[in-house]
C-alpha cells in the first residue's frame, strides 16, 4: 500500500498534522534548527508525543536524550498547489499532496528528495527510497575498513556481522536518522545505482531529516541521540595488552620496565578469560584464585604502579554450574520459545565453556548486574571490557517479551548502559570507561570502542584507520587503535614505526605485543622513544578533543568528507584525517619515505616540522624518514602541549600545559583539556587570556607581546 493523499488537521509553529488516509496520520515537528521529525503510522499509534506502555517508553529512553521539539516552522501550501511547505527560515519540508514523497530545499537548492513512489507500507514494514545523482555520496551507517562512502553497499541493522549504526548523511548537505530500535535494511544504492532504499519494521516510521554541514548534522544529531560523558585522565595514556603467557605480577614488572625505557604506558587490558564469576542467588562475586589468589591486595599493586586495569566480561552464568540451574528456575536468564535457558556456544571470556545470558530486561538482575559492576570499580578495577552483540535466533525471548531484531538490538545497549552506570553513574560529572567493539543504536553515548584487529601489514593499517573514521563519521567520538600482533613472530620495523607515528596522532591506543614492542626497541629505541614523547605531550590537546565531543559531538578523527564537504577532491584521500580541529594528519600508509598529501581548499596549513606555511588546494610530495609523520596546523588555530612524561600520574594538574603553538594569526579558541583559553580579535590582532607561564611559538611573521595575564599576538613591524 501506497499512501497517497495528505489532508491538513492541525497545524502550529510546533508542529503540523496530517490525515494520511487508511487510518493513518503523518506528524511533523521542526524539532531543532534544520532538523525535522516526520512520524507516519496509524491514528492511536502516533497520537502521542511520548510512548504510553512502560516497554515502548524503556525503547524510546534508550534511543533518544532529547525527545522535545525546541524549533518552530511556518506551514503553508505551495505556491502551485501540489505540496505542503513546512519552513523553517531558508530550508523547507515539502510533503506532496498526491503523492506522498518529501522534499527538502535550502534556498534553490534541493537536498534531498524521495522518489515518486513516496512512502509505502506493506505488513509492518514501511519503505521508501531516495534518489541519489552520480555525484552522490554517502557516509556514516557504522563500521567500514574499505570505502567511507557507503554507496553501492548493502545494511542490515540487527545482524552483527554489518556493524551499522543508524545515521548517514551526504556531504550535499542532508542527513538521515530512523528512530526505531527494530530492524532496518540500507540498500545504499546496491540494488538500484541512483536510489538509496531504507526499509523499517515498525509500528510507527519516525524519521529525523537533518540538514546543514556534516559537522551541524552530528551536532544535531548527538544532541537528540545522547552524547559521551567525559573521561578520566588515565585513560588517556598508552594501553598495553596482556599476553597469556604473562602472570600479573610480570605485567607490572613489564609496564616498569617498558617506562624506564621511554615508553610511556597507563594501563593494561587484561587477557580473556574473565578473573570472576558470579556464584549464587545474590550474584556474589567469584574471583578466579589462580590469577587473583587475593584480589585486593593485587589490585593495590597495580594502583600502587599507577597502573589502571581493564577487566573482559560478559553478563554470562557458565552451562552446568549451580548457579546455572538457579538462575534458570528463576527465569533470570535469556530463554528459548521452550522455555529453557538460551545456551551460547564457549567463548574466550568464558574460557571455552558455554553460557547462557543473564536477562538484562529484568529489573532484578539488571540492578544485580550493574551493583556486582560498581563493586569492581569500587574495588579497583578502571574499566570494562565487553563484546555482547550477539546474533540471538528469533525465538530467543526476554522477560519485557522482546524477541528477533529487537532482542539483537535491545541487548548490548542494556549491557552497554548497565555497565556505565557502574562505572560512572554516581560520578559528578559522569567519568567511566566502557570498552566494546559492538556497535549499538546510542553508542555515542558512551566514550569509546575498543581497538578493532586488522592484519599486521600495510592494507591492514589502512582499514584500521578507515575503520576508525567510518565510527566517527557514525557519531561515535572515539575508536582505539591496535599496534601489534601477538600472533605474529617477524615483523616489518618500517611498518611498525608508520603505524606507531599514526597512533600517536588519534584518540587513544594500544600495544598488543609486548614481544613486538621489545624486539623493535633494540634496534629503534630513539625512534620509539621520540614517538612516545610526541604522544603524552598531545594528551592536553585529545583529551581536549573528547571535552569537545561530549559538547559537539564531533569525533577526535576526522573524515575529509567530514570536515570539508564541499572540496570533493578531498574526500578521495580516505586515509587523511583531522585529529581533533587543529591538526591534519596524512599517515604514510605505505613503505617508502616519498608521502603524498592533500591540502584541502580555503585553507591556509603550517607544517608543524618545518613551520612552512602551505596555501590550501595543492598536493604535496614530502620525504618523510621513520621520525616523521606528515601533520599540518590548520590555520587560525593553538597547539596546546604538555610536559613529556612517563604516565598521566607524572601530570601537574597545576600545569598541564608546557607550549602553544600557533598556526597563523589566531583565531579560535583552542581545544585543551580543563583548561578555559580564549582568544578575542580586535583592530588586526589576536589578546589571549589563559596562557600565564607558557612557551608561545608564533608563526614566522607575527611577535608576542605580554601585558600582565593577556597575550597580545600581532603582524611583526
Amino acid at each position: 500500500m501506497n499512501l497517497d493523499s495528505l489532508k491538513l488537521i492541525q497545524s502550529n509553529p510546533a508542529k503540523v498534522i496530517f490525515d494520511a488516509g487508511a487510518g493513518f496520520r503523518l506528524v511533523v515537528e521542526p524539532h531543532a534548527p534544520g532538523v525535522f521529525r516526520v512520524r507516519i503510522g496509524h491514528a492511536d499509534a502516533v497520537a502521542q508525543d511520548l510512548p504510553a506502555s512502560g516497554r515502548a517508553k524503556l525503547h524510546a529512553d534508550m534511543l533518544i536524550a532529547r525527545g522535545e521539539a525546541i524549533s518552530e516552522a511556518e506551514t503553508r501550501v505551495s505556491e502551485d498547489g501540489q505540496c505542503w511547505e513546512v519552513c523553517q527560515g531558508e530550508t523547507i519540508l515539502k510533503i506532496g499532496k498526491q503523492s506522498f514523497g518529501l522534499r527538502v530545499v535550502r534556498g534553490t537548492d534541493e537536498l534531498i528528495s524521495f522518489t515518486s513512489d513516496g512512502i509505502g507500507h506493506e505488513d509492518g514494514c514501511w519503505a521508501f527510497g531516495i534518489e541519489l545523482t552520480d555525484d552522490d555520496s554517502i557516509y556514516g551507517l557504522g563500521y567500514t575498513q574499505t570505502d567511507l562512502n557507503r554507496r553501492g553497499e548493502y545494511m542490515v541493522s540487527d545482524d552483527p556481522a554489518h556493524q551499522a549504526l543508524p545515521l548517514a548523511w551526504s556531504p550535499k548537505g542532508w542527513g538521515l536518522f530512523v528512530n526505531t530500535i527494530d530492524r532496518v535494511d540500507h540498500d545504499v544504492a546496491e540494488s538500484d545505482a541512483n536510489i538509496y532504499e531504507v526499509h523499517a519494521q515498525a509500528a510507527v516510521l519516525d524519521l529525523f531529516v537533518f540538514t546543514g554541514e556534516p559537522s551541524e548534522i552530528l551536532n544535531q544529531y548527538t544532541a537528540i541521540t545522547g552524547r559521551a560523558g567525559q573521561v578520566s585522565l588515565w585513560a588517556m595514556g598508552t594501553w598495553l595488552k596482556q599476553s597469556a603467557s604473562t602472570s600479573l605480577t610480570q605485567v607490572i614488572e613489564q609496564v616498569e620496565s617498558l617506562r624506564a625505557d621511554g615508553v610511556a604506558l597507563d594501563n593494561v587490558m587484561l587477557r580473556p578469560p574473565m578473573a570472576w564469576r558470579l556464584q549464587e542467588s545474590k550474584l556474589a562475586i567469584d574471583w578466579d584464585s589462580e590469577r587473583f589468589p587475593d584480589p585486593k591486595q593485587v589490585l593495590e599493586l597495580f594502583a600502587a604502579k599507577s597502573i589502571q586495569i581493564a577487566l573482559p566480561a560478559l553478563p554470562a552464568i557458565l552451562v552446568g554450574t549451580p548457579t546455572f540451574e538457579e538462575l534458570e528456575d528463576r527465569g533470570w536468564l535469556l530463554a528459548t520459545g521452550s522455555g529453557d535457558a538460551y545456551v551460547c556456544k564457549g567463548h574466550a571470556v568464558t574460557g571455552g565453556q558455554d553460557f547462557a545470558l543473564l536477562d538484562l530486561t529484568h529489573k532484578d538482575v539488571y540492578r544485580q548486574w550493574v551493583e556486582r559492576h560498581r563493586q569492581l570499580a569500587d574495588d579497583g578495577v578502571a574499566a570494562v571490557l565487553c563484546d555482547v552483540q550477539i546474533d540471538f535466533p528469533d525465538d530467543v525471548t526476554c522477560r519485557g517479551g522482546e524477541s528477533g531484531a529487537t532482542l539483537r538490538a535491545l541487548y548490548p545497549m542494556l549491557t552497554r548502559q548497565a555497565l556505565y552506570e557502574a562505572c560512572a553513574g554516581h560520578k559528578v560529572p559522569p567519568e567511566g570507561l566502557v570498552l566494546t567493539n559492538d556497535l549499538v543504536p546510542a553508542g555515542q553515548r558512551y566514550p569509546w570502542q575498543a581497538p578493532v584487529k586488522t592484519e599486521l601489514s600495510w592494507e591492514g593499517m589502512r582499514k584500521n584507520i578507515r575503520a576508525a573514521l567510518s565510527v566517527g563519521a557514525s557519531g561515535l567520538p572515539l575508536q582505539m587503535h591496535a599496534l601489534g600482533d601477538e600472533s605474529v613472530s617477524d615483523v616489518d620495523p618500517e611498518l611498525y614505526l608508520r603505524w606507531l607515528a599514526a597512533c600517536v596522532f588519534s584518540g587513544n591506543f594500544q600495544f598488543d605485543s609486548v614481544e613486538q614492542l621489545r624486539k623493535l626497541q633494540d634496534k629503534h629505541q630513539e625512534l620509539i622513544t621520540h614517538w612516545m614523547q610526541w604522544r603524552y605531550r598531545l594528551i592536553p590537546y585529545v583529551l581536549g578533543a573528547i571535552e569537545d565531543a561530549a559538547r559537539t559531538g564531533l569525533p577526535i578523527e576526522r573524515a575529509m568528507a567530514m570536515c570539508f564537504p564541499q572540496d570533493r577532491e578531498a574526500h578521495r584521500w580516505d586515509t587523511q584525517y583531522m585529529c581533533g580541529p587543529a591538526l591534519l594528519v596524512a599517515p604514510v600508509t605505505e613503505p617508502g619515505t616519498k608521502v603524498q598529501v592533500y591540502l584541502p581548499q580555503s585553507e591556509g596549513w603550517w607544517d608543524l616540522r618545518t613551520g612552512w606555511r602551505y596555501d590550501g588546494g595543492q598536493t604535496l610530495e614530502i620525504d618523510a624518514d621513520l621520525d616523521v609523520i606528515p601533520v599540518f596546523g590548520r590555520e587560525g588555530h593553538m597547539l596546546c602541549l604538555g610536559p613529556a612524561t612517563r604516565s598521566t600520574a607524572e601530570f601537574n594538574s597545576a600545569k598541564l600545559l608546557d607550549e602553544v603553538w600557533m598556526f597563523g594569526m589566531p583565531i579560535h579558541n583552542p581545544v585543551v583539556m580543563r583548561n578555559k583559553i580564549r582568544v578575542m580579535q580586535m583592530q588586526g590582532s589576536s589578546y589571549i587570556k589563559g596562557l600565564e607561564g607558557l612557551k608561545i611559538l608564533p608563526s614566522e611573521g607575527l611577535e608576542v607581546k605580554r601585558r600582565g595575564a593577556e597575550v597580545r599576538i600581532s603582524r611583526a613591524r
